[in-house]
């Protein structure tokens, strides 16, 4: 077997949704104990391939550096990109924790306020209701402030500063359990997380 353990595979759930990115060993591991099959993305036409079509492929479309394969006794293997589950049809789901960048993407990076977008070294976090007046630090009371506009409204409720909302603080519903930076995401990957 080459360096090919650095590859990884994105695995979908029954319902083509992303619930995982594993190692090629589990990937074949996977895909021998036929619990999964995979996804040819070759072309964009998402061919789904059992492990027979997939060894057939793999003799019929070598690739002349072996760097998308994994040698086996008898034969090299290209190693898939996307593999789809047989039987598991759930999505994993985790809470989104409560943190000053978690309230600036929830907002949009979007002053709620004056309306207005700023990078974040210029934006800073507001209790909509004052701590003073009882307001809680929750999602549902702090909403992503511009500087100019945490100054002005200071230590009052929004209406007595003559400020609304943008939009009502609420809490984010859970985000799916996949999460990919975007420069590590395989080309092939796009049309399954977007």
């Amino acid at each position: 077997m080459l360096g090919s353990f650095s590859h990884r595979i994105l695995v979908l759930n029954r319902l083509w949704q992303a619930v995982n990115i594993v190692g090629v060993k589990r990937g074949f591991n996977l895909l021998f104990q036929e619990h999964a099959n995979v996804i040819l993305t070759a072309n964009k036409q998402y061919r789904v391939m059992d492990i027979g079509e997939w060894i057939q492929y793999s003799l019929e479309n070598q690739t002349a550096d072996g760097r998308d394969s994994i040698k086996t006794i008898r034969v090299p293997l290209r190693v898939p990109k996307v593999l789809l589950l047989k039987h598991y049809d759930r999505v994993p789901i985790k809470e989104v924790k409560f943190s000053k960048e978690a309230i600036f993407q929830r907002d949009k990076f979007c002053c709620q306020y004056c309306g207005q977008t700023y990078p974040e070294h210029l934006l800073n976090l507001d209790h909509v209701i004052p701590r003073d007046l009882g307001g809680k630090t929750s999602w549902e009371n702090i909403v992503t402030s511009c500087i100019p506009c945490n100054t002005r409204k200071a230590n009052r409720m929004p209406h007595q500063a003559n400020m609304s909302i943008q939009s009502r603080p609420v809490r984010p519903k859970r985000r799916p359990f996949i999460t990919v930076d975007e420069e590590s995401v395989e080309e092939d990957w796009n049309y399954f997380l977007h």
